[in-house]
């Protein structure tokens, strides 16, 4: 429950006090006017006793009266008006507002800390949790104060102006003072004239107010003597002449004005009269931050104007004669009425200038004087006598407190319920009536603090009036009955709540009576908040709302949702939901401030708990009664709230919270013009998205030109793509600084994002733009339209060219211009781009692009985005007046870096680092390349050869240097060699002709040339990945153009392929700040199937024989046959009608083809879908291997046109393609091994340095590096003409014997490695294989293929046969030749036919390096027949290793020999 100043037993006692009235004469008035203050309101501080009384009851016991106080008006004889006050409870409740900068008052409610006091707009929930220890400390404390006050003004305002009844008399006057001046001539006339006034107001019948408690007032006689001003002797003399006449109890000689001049500087005498005088100025009346001069809903020069309800004007009532009571009763009212219109910050009017402290203790004294020598005899008798009365008017004993149970005894009355009983509320008793004076006598007691006496008097007038159906006296006594019960000392009976219960629903329901039924639930509810009886207290204050008194439930509500978060359990959500209530009846009632304080106070609790719909209506609440508060900063806060969370209203209802806050941000914002822009909350812009772009829009494609794809922002950020560039750009960095990269070396990024990282500040180029994407999301239901929307930045402009790092100019900002919408005033440091209009859809999110030119060199900051918000209506009718309706305002883009995590510091707390990307550092101008590709295509088969054209134009006015180029695929393309016929020069001239370089040659033995590697840039075994490109003199200009031409072949496997250019390039003149650029193009190729070339090469069987001598030479060196396999795989979705094998040509060191052997008649060289074709050649070793050292390192090519048509394969692009082309099918595990790669070997295992050269010889004999070049020609049908596509395919032959494939066999799935705890034994030392062993011996079988013989003659035939054996390896070989057959079996017998071998059966043989060595041997034949000389086995090893056992060569082909009979 809120906390109050007073206990509650306080609290009663001051409700209900003796009534003393006042008639002032009008000189008497005029001596207390010297102070600003009439005689009541000058003993209004001093009312409350400080000693106790003592007075006697009927039964002689002493009652002691304790803290006393009595109330001093003046006599008013007209009734308040129920309109008059309510305006007064009105102006006292707004007047009083939660003090400022006053420690927060604070309750722990369950996990909430509730602010309960002032600037609740900005609490959260929980509070303030750092805090923890102080608020439990101030809710705790026991020096507090009211939490409520408002509540407690309004309650002390009500009871005061309750209107005296008939049915009750404690506010009736006991008393009445008669003050005339001692300055008076004859002051006892004055006297009488004052008392007779009086009796007449009383006795006369012509006033029905005020209300009189018994017959015979006491009248008091009070001199008033103005020290300053009169004569003290004479004040003396008539005071005792005053008390001869009205004895000394009856009357008193004040002295008053001891100070004759005004107090000094430094005197300060206090001012007890303004807390009772300005209780509604007492606190500051502001409940935020802005200072008004009026009250909610309250004009104050109204309140001046209007009568005070308590002021007794002549006009009001015309019967009424009396100047001096006109005085006396405007005197108390009328400091009031100018109390209220004193504007806040006024200075309060100062009073009791000249009294002094002693005056104020002469005061003091005369009131004790009165209370105990005149007010309390005076009711003491009155007791007395009411006493007497009732005794012998009900012939009871002697005492009425004695005969109390006499009385409770018996003769109970039935209770009946209310609805019961009859509507008597009407009934009047007479004032002599017994029930009546048991009921003064009731309240006497109670005035005196007699509780005991009270009780029973009250009880037994209950159970008359109840007996009588007098609704509305039962009701009275049964309150009062029930408080005396509660503050009767010792408890001796429980507090009867039923009682109050009953008097609250006979008052409300029976007598219709709401002012006090709300005074009875006041008191009720107040005793039960003391006994802890918080949910009783919160029930009865919430059943006396109604809809006849807005004020009164609000109040109630507030004070009920109070007990909810006392209880003992705290009931926060009925606090908060009753606080609501309460506001919105504080709204009703013209209480803006504390309507809204109300709702701040709900705010805490619903705040942040997902209740989106409660906190979207008390944030409209708050704006709207701030923005009548005139508190506009408030109001546009509490609208914010609204529209940045994700709503879950209807667009309606979302339509219109935009429209308020858009109304109330242009109320705010119209002052302060120059001001700086304040924040929008719509549309959200996530700031983590927003991406930089560095440089120009890509260009657009023109006609058959391609511009670079480069970098931009509808691209995707792919982190391998960017991994990709980085490593190409570092590639050619590498190239360009000669092989080393500086530690320093950042790749450049034109586009920087949340991916990106932002450390480092990035680098623009003046007079280049940069694009900065913004991304906007709007939540609401309603679409947005942005207008005139552009970037805020601050620039600081740097000269970088002097040395030190440049001279620092000033530093410039655009927010002025961008507030007064003139963002493009300073263009010529910065030129802004403005977007007039953009609308943003509901619930959409959408990217704007904002560019930015700078024209200087310096470092730039973009601060943020500035637009006009507003909205579109669909109403057609409302869109002028919508359009009219926009505010201005700012979004800061502020971007949270990476979270740092390197060391123990940062691991262990949440720790940022920088983010760079809206801070460029502007350098000085640098070239600007742009590359346009001419007839690049987007499909092409694979192999096949494309010539297109590149364009580099330097569109800066900087010349160009460096241009290199790097690419994922350096296989795909090539610019030619530097020897390379560059004819003809222009794409147009080059559209019908071949790629290739031709001539017409007929078929004939392979045309041979020798070729460096390093003319087409190979050096070493790596392929080149970057590629100069040679510029004129070095260097393009600007504005120059150069058009070159380029190669392309397709992919060697289908698909879809992504091939990546980075193009490097620098400038002449060194930048400090950036040293090159790169542009980047990626080209998509679609690759189709074309041919696939299968390859194998065989030992040739001829030994050097009979032949030319060309050819002898040519076999002795070495040959072998090479069988091409060609097959049409393409699937003619490219319209492919067929294919030519025009020419196959080699590539080689070792190795070239000699010549074509197939079958004289087989020339078709056609391929059509699904066929396949075999051609046979017969290659030989190069002549040239030994005749200088640099032949080594050429390559020879051999070209075998098929047809008439030579194509030069040792020219650009055919050379250039082999040179680029990739990796083999397969890893050359039988490759020539290189002296290198043996002494690393051979220093890596010295041990096995005989295994490894020993194997290297045996692998030798088997291995061949020889590329078979096929070269083909396509004829497609494309929009009904004929075009002739040309390619060529690769193969690499590696072993003899084994099959080599064009297509790139696909990767066989890795299989999963299992997990090993212990280290892998050394691999075993290297061996040849068995089959490499079998390649050591070439054997050759000479004789006639027909031989005559006369059987007849002569029975044995013998032929002479000779075997010729190579030793194809570089090494010594021991031969053994066993000529004994095999087998005997049937089979071999008729396979071999019946022969032998003369002579020995076996030879042993030792053959140095490629030795050739004829062996002489004798066939003897039987009969005349067909037989197989191929019988001999010959065995082989290495002469260096005496443990491996011979290997068995391979046979040669079947040896046929024809024996004919003659």
């Amino acid at each position: 429950m809120a906390q109050c100043a007073q206990s509650v037993q306080e609290f009663i006692q001051d409700s209900f006090v003796p009534m003393v009235s006042v008639l002032c004469s009008e000189d008497a008035e005029r001596v207390t006017r010297k102070n600003n203050l009439s005689f009541p309101e000058l003993l209004r501080p001093f009312c409350r006793l400080t000693s106790e009384g003592h007075l006697r009851d009927p039964n002689n016991q002493v009652v002691v009266v304790k803290g006393l106080r009595i109330s001093v008006t003046g006599v008013n004889t007209r009734s308040p008006n129920s309109g008059e006050v309510r305006k007064l409870l009105s102006q006292a409740v707004s007047g009083c507002q939660p003090p400022e900068g006053l420690p927060a008052n604070v309750i722990t409610a369950g996990d909430y800390d509730l602010n309960i006091s002032d600037r609740s707009v900005k609490a959260s929930v929980p509070w303030y949790s750092d805090w923890k220890e102080m608020l439990t400390q101030l809710s705790s404390s026991k020096y507090y104060t009211a939490t409520t006050p408002w509540f407690e003004a309004y309650r002390e305002n009500f009871l005061q102006s309750m209107p005296a009844s008939d049915h009750e008399f404690l506010n009736h006057y006991l008393a009445c003072m008669l003050v005339v001046s001692s300055r008076e001539a004859v002051p006892t006339e004055q006297f009488l004239k004052l008392s007779q006034e009086q009796h007449r107001i009383q006795h006369s019948g012509e006033y029905t107010y005020p209300k009189w408690f018994i017959p015979n007032t006491l009248k008091y006689y009070v001199l008033l003597h103005d020290i300053s001003d009169g004569d003290e002797q004479r004040a003396d003399s008539v005071y005792e002449d005053m008390k001869q006449r009205y004895g000394t109890q009856g009357c008193y000689l004040l002295k008053i004005n001891s100070r004759t001049g005004a107090a000094g500087p430094d005197e300060q005498m206090p001012d007890p009269w303004s807390q009772y005088l300005q209780k509604t100025n007492i606190h500051s009346p502001l409940y935020i931050t802005i200072i008004f001069s009026e009250v909610d809903g309250l004009d104050l020069s109204d309140v001046v104007s209007e009568i005070h309800p308590l002021k007794l004007e002549q006009s009001a009532d015309p019967g009424f004669p009396g100047n001096p009571s006109k005085a006396v009763n405007s005197a108390d009212t009328a400091r009031t009425q100018k109390q209220g219109s004193v504007t806040p910050g006024a200075a309060p009017t100062a009073h009791g200038a000249c009294l002094t402290l002693n005056d104020h203790d002469r005061i003091r004294q005369f009131i004790q004087e009165f209370t105990f020598r005149g007010l309390l005899p005076h009711i003491e008798k009155n007791i007395r006598q009411l006493n007497d009365q009732l005794v012998s008017r009900k012939g009871l004993s002697r005492s009425l407190f004695s005969a109390t149970k006499k009385w409770f005894g018996g003769g109970k009355v039935p209770e009946k319920s209310i609805a019961e009983l009859k509507n008597t509320a009407g009934l009047l008793y007479p004032p002599e009536a017994p029930e009546l004076q048991i009921r003064k006598m009731a309240d006497l007691c109670f005035l005196v603090q007699h509780y005991e006496l009270a009780y029973s008097c009250y009880h037994t007038a209950k159970k008359d009036f109840l007996s009588d159906q007098a609704m509305l006296y039962a009701a009275g006594s049964l309150e009062m009955a029930a408080v005396s019960a509660f503050l009767q000392s010792g408890a001796p009976r429980p507090y009867p709540a039923h009682y109050m219960e009953t008097a609250i629903q006979t008052y409300r329901d029976v007598c219709k009576n709401m002012v006090l039924a709300e005074r009875c639930a006041l008191l009720s509810a107040e005793v039960l908040k003391s006994q802890a009886k918080y949910s009783d207290a919160a029930t009865l204050l919430i059943k006396m709302t109604s809809e006849d008194s807005d004020l009164r439930s609000a109040l109630l509500l507030e004070q009920a949702a109070h007990c909810f978060i006392n209880m003992r359990s705290p009931m926060v959500r009925k606090f908060a939901f009753h606080m609501i209530l309460s506001g919105h009846r504080y709204s009703k009632a013209g209480q803006k401030r504390h309507a809204l304080r109300c709702y701040c106070q709900a705010m805490q609790v619903y705040k942040g708990k997902g209740w989106t719909l409660a906190e979207d209506h008390i944030n409209f609440t708050i704006g709207r009664q701030s923005f009548t508060l005139r508190q506009p900063e408030n109001a546009v806060a509490a609208f914010r709230h609204i529209l940045i969370n994700d709503s879950k209203q209807t667009a309606t209802q979302q339509s219109a919270f935009l429209r308020e806050y858009l109304y109330v941000y242009k109320s705010l914002s119209q002052p302060s013009n120059e001001g700086s822009l304040p924040q929008l909350p719509l549309p959200c812009v996530h700031s983590a998205q927003t991406r930089v772009f560095f440089g120009h829009e890509p260009r657009l494609a023109e006609g058959e030109k391609q511009a670079a794809t480069h970098v931009w922002l509808d691209q995707e950020f792919d982190q391998e793509q960017a991994q990709l560039w980085a490593e190409l750009e570092e590639q050619v960095v590498a190239v360009a600084n000669r092989g080393s990269v500086h530690i320093s070396f950042q790749p450049t990024q034109y586009c920087l994002s949340s991916h990106t990282e932002n450390l480092r500040y990035p680098f623009a180029v003046v007079e280049e733009p940069m694009f900065v994407e913004v991304v906007f999301r709007n939540p609401l239901k309603v679409p947005l339209v942005l207008s005139d929307l552009s970037l805020l930045w601050k620039f600081t402009t740097k000269d970088f060219s002097k040395p030190q790092g440049g001279t620092t100019g000033e530093t410039i900002t655009n927010e002025k211009e961008a507030a007064a919408g003139k963002a493009t005033a300073l263009n010529d440091i910065i030129s802004t781009e403005v977007i007039p209009e953009f609308t943003v859809g509901l619930e959409e999110t959408k990217v704007a692009r904002l560019k930015l030119l700078p024209h200087k060199t310096g470092e730039l900051h973009v601060l943020g985005i500035v637009y006009n918000l507003g909205t579109r209506e669909e109403d057609n009718s409302a869109s002028e007046a919508s359009q009219l309706m926009f505010v201005r305002g700012r979004q800061d883009l502020e971007i949270q870096g990476p979270r740092l995590n390197v060391t123990k510091e940062e691991k262990t707390s949440v720790r940022h680092g920088p983010d760079r990307r809206l801070d460029p550092i502007i350098t000085p101008p640098m070239p600007l390349l742009e590359v346009f590709f001419i007839n690049f295509p987007t499909g092409l088969l694979c192999g096949e050869i494309r010539k297109a054209w590149v364009e580099f134009v330097n569109v800066s006015a900087v010349p160009l240097a460096g241009l290199r180029v790097a690419s994922t695929h350096p296989e795909f393309f090539t610019f030619g060699s530097a020897t390379a016929d560059l004819t003809p020069v222009t794409p147009t001239a080059a559209e019908h002709c071949s790629a290739y370089k031709t001539m017409v040659t007929p078929p004939s033995d392979a045309a041979v040339t020798l070729v460096s590697p390093a003319a087409f840039g190979i050096t070493g075994d790596n392929r080149p990945t970057v590629v100069e490109i040679p510029l004129t003199g070095g260097v393009l200009g600007p504005g120059e153009a150069l058009q070159i031409p380029l190669w392309l072949r397709g992919p060697d496997r289908e698909g879809v392929h992504e091939i990546s250019f980075l193009f490097y390039y620098e400038g002449l003149e060194k930048n400090a700040k950036l040293g090159h650029r790169v542009l980047r193009h990626k080209a998509v190729i679609c690759a189709s199937r074309s041919l696939s070339v299968r390859a194998t090469a065989c030992r040739s069987n001829t030994l050097p024989g009979r032949g030319k001598r060309d050819e002898r030479e040519e076999e002795r060196s070495g040959s072998m046959l090479v069988f091409v396999d060609v097959e049409n795989i393409n699937t003619s979705e490219a319209g492919v009608r067929e294919f030519h094998i025009v020419q196959v040509s080699s590539s080689s060191r070792q190795w070239r083809l000699h010549k074509c052997i197939n079958p004289a008649g087989d020339k078709d060289s056609k391929l059509a879908s699904r066929e396949r074709g075999k051609l046979c050649f017969r290659a030989t070793r190069c002549r040239t291997q030994e005749a200088t050292s640099d032949a080594l390192e050429k390559y020879t090519f051999a070209d075998l046109n098929l047809g008439n048509e030579q194509i030069v394969s040792s020219t650009t692009p055919c050379a250039d393609f082999f040179f680029r082309r990739g990796p083999p099918s397969e890893p050359r595990k039988g490759g020539v091994i290189t002296v290198g790669g043996l002494l690393r070997r051979q220093s890596l295992t010295p041990a096995n340095s005989t295994d490894d050269s020993m194997t290297s010889i045996v692998r030798k004999c088997s291995e061949v590096e020889l590329d078979i070049i096929v070269l083909w020609k396509a004829y497609v049908v494309e929009d009904n003409k004929q075009l002739i596509l040309e390619g060529q395919l690769h193969v690499a032959l590696q072993t003899i014997g084994k099959e080599a494939c064009s297509l790139s066999q696909k990767e066989e799935a890795q299989e999963m490695v299992l997990l090993k705890f212990k280290p892998d034994l050394p691999p075993p030392a290297s061996r040849p294989s068995l089959e490499q062993l079998s390649h050591l011996i070439k054997t050759c079988l000479h004789y006639p293929e027909s031989y005559d013989h006369p059987f007849p003659q002569k029975s044995l035939c013998m032929v002479p046969v000779t075997l010729t054996l190579s030793n194809c390896s570089l090494a010594q070989v021991d031969v053994i030749i066993d000529l004994r057959h095999k087998t005997t079996s049937p089979e071999s017998l008729e396979v071999h036919g019946s022969f032998t071998w003369l002579g020995q059966t076996q030879y042993k043989l030792q053959l140095r390096p490629q030795e050739v060595h004829g062996l002489s041997l004798k066939a003897c034949f039987f009969q005349a027949g067909v037989y197989n000389l191929g019988t001999p086995r010959v065995f082989a090893k290495l002469a260096q290793s005496g443990t491996m056992c011979e290997t068995s060569q391979q046979s040669a082909m079947p040896a046929l020999i024809i024996i004919n009979s003659v």
